[in-house]
């Protein structure tokens, strides 16, 4: 398949499955609403389901066939919106979930397990809920969400994630962490074939990258705009709402502040051709690796609008790219 409008774009494979994607994905988190995770609130805020069914409507019009949720987002509730906006186009997208947490659909609670061995016994039930929510019999990548999970019960999860490829519930798997020894060890399973990740124009990850592009891996881009601060649309000075994530202070020192600090000194190059700064951050990705697929959180027909323009203009040259490391000073 290839995706409408995207035509200066090649598909990106989803590492060692085979599994075409759009360059692009929409992430969606922001589609979840409001709902608390341990004790910070996880959400970006109220949400309207009809708008983000148009969105979904959106993006798969606008080229983009791949979709990323997790069972946390919402508690199941953007795994079910997702499902409910791709009712008779399910032929048409490639659709990730997550799992691993304790979930309390009723009290919008999201937990973690009281041990490792629970999150290995619980993933068939998890792998059948979310299958429920997104209304399909299969699941395309299924994602270990415990980003800090121990390696020495790897294997074992591993084992479980195989039977599920074996019976069709899931055709790969993968992880959602930043800790490159940890995604190694995942990967020695047969069907392993992308991690999830952190990465930006300002956080770049080149241990992960050189990882999944030696491993035939596909690296799944998490925070490329840096969750809004590399739009434009917000500052430093920026006061969101108590029910969004960015109030959180791990996300306002490890996100938000050092994409604030650079973006002066960036803007330009990510805005050259006519790009917006969106645009420019996600040609960045494209042109940081091959095996780079950014999700951006999407939940407007606008924000698909603006994210999906990008692919129009394709990744940034080598000569912006240069110039980008000297600006971030990155060694």
């Amino acid at each position: 398949m290839s995706p409408k409008g995207s035509d200066t774009m090649d598909m990106r494979q989803l590492g060692r499955s085979g599994i075409q994607v759009s360059p692009l994905g929409m992430g969606c988190w922001a589609i979840g609403g409001v709902w608390q995770f341990l004790d910070i609130q996880a959400g970006w805020g109220e949400v309207d389901d009809d708008e983000s069914i148009r969105a979904v409507h959106h993006a798969i019009a606008s080229g983009i066939n791949f979709f990323d949720s997790a069972a946390n987002y919402g508690t199941g509730h953007s795994e079910d919106v997702l499902g409910r906006a791709l009712a008779g186009k399910r032929d048409q997208v490639i659709i990730a979930t997550k799992f691993g947490w304790d979930v309390d659909e009723a009290a919008k609670r999201v937990r973690g397990y009281d041990s490792p061995e629970q999150v290995i016994t619980n993933v068939r039930a998890e792998c059948e809920r979310s299958l429920r929510h997104l209304n399909t019999d299969h699941i395309d990548l299924y994602q270990l969400h415990v980003w800090d999970y121990p390696v020495s019960h790897v294997p074992e999860l591993v084992g479980v994630l195989e039977a599920l490829v074996r019976e069709g519930k899931i055709r790969a798997y993968g992880w959602s962490t930043d800790n490159t020894e940890a995604a190694r060890l995942f990967a020695e399973g047969e069907h392993c074939a992308a991690i999830q990740h952190d990465l930006n124009v300002v956080l770049d990850a080149p241990e992960m990258l050189a990882l999944c592009e030696t491993l035939n891996l596909a690296s799944v881009n998490r925070t490329p705009l840096a969750r809004g601060a590399l739009t434009g649309k917000y500052t430093r000075d920026t006061v969101f709402a108590a029910n969004d994530v960015r109030t959180d202070s791990w996300a306002r020192d490890h996100i938000l502040l050092p994409a604030f600090d650079k973006l002066d000194a960036i803007r330009d190059i990510l805005t050259s051709g006519g790009r917006t700064l969106a645009q420019g951050a996600l040609a960045w990705i494209w042109a940081r690796s091959p095996v780079t697929v950014p999700i951006p959180g999407i939940r407007t027909v606008a924000q698909v609008d603006d994210n999906a323009g990008a692919m129009r203009f394709g990744a940034l040259t080598p000569d912006q790219m240069r110039q980008l490391d000297e600006l971030i000073q990155r060694a």
